[in-house]
Protein backbone atom coordinates (compact mmCIF):
# COMPACT_ATOMS: atom_id res chain seq x y z
CA UNK A 1 0.00 0.00 0.00
CA UNK A 2 1.06 3.58 -0.80
CA UNK A 3 0.30 6.39 0.96
CA UNK A 4 1.38 9.85 -0.68
CA UNK A 5 0.55 13.71 -0.19
CA UNK A 6 0.65 16.50 -3.03
CA UNK A 7 2.55 19.35 -1.42
CA UNK A 8 1.20 21.77 -4.46
CA UNK A 9 2.31 25.07 -3.57
CA UNK A 10 5.81 23.45 -3.48
CA UNK A 11 5.57 20.89 -6.23
CA UNK A 12 6.71 18.57 -4.15
CA UNK A 13 5.05 14.81 -4.18
CA UNK A 14 5.77 12.52 -1.25
CA UNK A 15 5.29 9.02 -1.38
CA UNK A 16 5.01 6.73 1.36
CA UNK A 17 5.06 2.82 1.27
CA UNK A 18 3.28 0.49 3.74
CA UNK A 19 3.54 -3.27 3.23
CA UNK A 20 3.75 -4.31 -0.17
CA UNK A 21 2.93 -2.02 -3.54
CA UNK A 22 0.15 -2.97 -5.77
CA UNK A 23 -1.16 -2.72 -8.98
CA UNK A 24 -3.73 -0.05 -7.73
CA UNK A 25 -1.63 2.20 -5.21
CA UNK A 26 0.11 3.19 -8.83
CA UNK A 27 -3.23 3.56 -10.67
CA UNK A 28 -4.36 5.93 -7.63
CA UNK A 29 -0.63 7.82 -7.86
CA UNK A 30 -0.78 7.96 -11.37
CA UNK A 31 -4.19 10.06 -11.73
CA UNK A 32 -3.47 12.49 -9.11
CA UNK A 33 0.06 13.20 -10.49
CA UNK A 34 -1.15 13.39 -14.07
CA UNK A 35 -3.88 16.21 -12.89
CA UNK A 36 -1.39 18.18 -11.39
CA UNK A 37 0.90 18.23 -14.25
CA UNK A 38 -1.81 18.73 -16.80
CA UNK A 39 -2.29 22.19 -14.31
CA UNK A 40 0.97 23.12 -13.27
CA UNK A 41 3.65 21.37 -16.39
CA UNK A 42 5.84 19.67 -13.91
CA UNK A 43 6.66 18.22 -10.40
CA UNK A 44 9.56 19.64 -8.93
CA UNK A 45 10.44 16.80 -6.91
CA UNK A 46 9.35 14.12 -5.36
CA UNK A 47 10.12 11.80 -2.22
CA UNK A 48 10.12 8.47 -1.36
CA UNK A 49 10.35 7.95 2.02
CA UNK A 50 10.09 4.87 3.62
CA UNK A 51 12.68 3.29 6.37
CA UNK A 52 12.58 -0.68 4.73
CA UNK A 53 11.55 -0.94 1.25
CA UNK A 54 8.58 -3.32 1.13
CA UNK A 55 8.53 -4.82 -1.93
CA UNK A 56 5.47 -5.73 -4.67
CA UNK A 57 2.66 -7.78 -4.00
CA UNK A 58 3.12 -9.35 -7.17
CA UNK A 59 4.82 -9.31 -10.58
CA UNK A 60 2.12 -6.95 -12.26
CA UNK A 61 2.48 -4.70 -9.23
CA UNK A 62 6.59 -4.06 -10.12
CA UNK A 63 5.27 -3.27 -13.92
CA UNK A 64 2.77 -0.70 -12.40
CA UNK A 65 5.38 0.64 -11.09
CA UNK A 66 8.18 0.86 -14.22
CA UNK A 67 4.98 1.98 -16.23
CA UNK A 68 4.31 4.86 -13.43
CA UNK A 69 7.74 6.12 -13.86
CA UNK A 70 8.28 5.45 -17.10
CA UNK A 71 5.06 7.91 -17.85
CA UNK A 72 6.32 10.63 -15.59
CA UNK A 73 9.70 10.49 -16.30
CA UNK A 74 10.19 13.68 -18.22
CA UNK A 75 7.42 15.81 -15.53
CA UNK A 76 9.83 15.20 -12.82
CA UNK A 77 12.74 17.16 -11.74
CA UNK A 78 14.20 15.61 -8.50
CA UNK A 79 13.58 12.69 -6.68
CA UNK A 80 14.46 12.66 -3.33
CA UNK A 81 15.20 8.50 -1.72
CA UNK A 82 14.62 9.24 1.49
CA UNK A 83 15.85 5.51 2.91
CA UNK A 84 17.73 3.11 5.02
CA UNK A 85 17.59 0.30 2.95
CA UNK A 86 19.99 -1.17 0.86
CA UNK A 87 17.54 -1.39 -2.47
CA UNK A 88 16.98 2.39 -1.71
CA UNK A 89 20.16 3.45 -1.59
CA UNK A 90 21.28 2.51 -5.07
CA UNK A 91 18.31 3.60 -6.91
CA UNK A 92 20.26 6.69 -7.87
CA UNK A 93 22.76 4.65 -9.66
CA UNK A 94 19.48 2.61 -11.43
CA UNK A 95 17.28 4.89 -12.38
CA UNK A 96 19.80 7.60 -13.73
CA UNK A 97 18.74 5.01 -17.28
CA UNK A 98 14.99 5.63 -16.98
CA UNK A 99 14.76 9.49 -16.21
CA UNK A 100 16.22 13.07 -16.54
CA UNK A 101 15.48 14.12 -13.16
CA UNK A 102 18.37 14.36 -10.20
CA UNK A 103 17.82 11.46 -8.17
CA UNK A 104 19.56 11.70 -4.80
CA UNK A 105 19.80 8.60 -1.62
CA UNK A 106 19.11 10.55 1.83
CA UNK A 107 19.43 8.36 5.19
CA UNK A 108 15.86 7.36 6.76
CA UNK A 109 16.13 10.57 9.52
CA UNK A 110 17.68 13.37 7.25
CA UNK A 111 13.86 13.97 5.49
CA UNK A 112 13.99 17.38 6.04
CA UNK A 113 17.34 17.68 4.21
CA UNK A 114 15.63 15.86 1.37
CA UNK A 115 12.94 18.35 1.28
CA UNK A 116 14.99 21.17 1.35
CA UNK A 117 17.17 19.64 -2.13
CA UNK A 118 13.40 19.36 -3.00
CA UNK A 119 12.86 22.79 -3.11
CA UNK A 120 15.70 24.69 -3.32
CA UNK A 121 14.81 24.95 -6.82
CA UNK A 122 11.72 26.73 -7.02
CA UNK A 123 12.93 30.46 -6.97
CA UNK A 124 13.59 29.69 -10.49
CA UNK A 125 12.14 26.40 -11.49
CA UNK A 126 9.23 25.08 -13.19
CA UNK A 127 6.10 25.97 -10.92
CA UNK A 128 4.54 29.07 -11.43
CA UNK A 129 4.91 32.23 -9.70
CA UNK A 130 1.21 32.22 -8.06
CA UNK A 131 2.66 29.56 -6.09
Amino acid sequence: MLSYELLEDQGVLIIQPHGKLRTEDFEALGKAVDDYIVREGALTGVMIAAEKFPGWEDFHALLSHVQFVRDNRADIDKVAAVSDSTILTFMPRIVDHFTSAEVRHFEYDRRDEAMAWLVSSLAGGRINASH
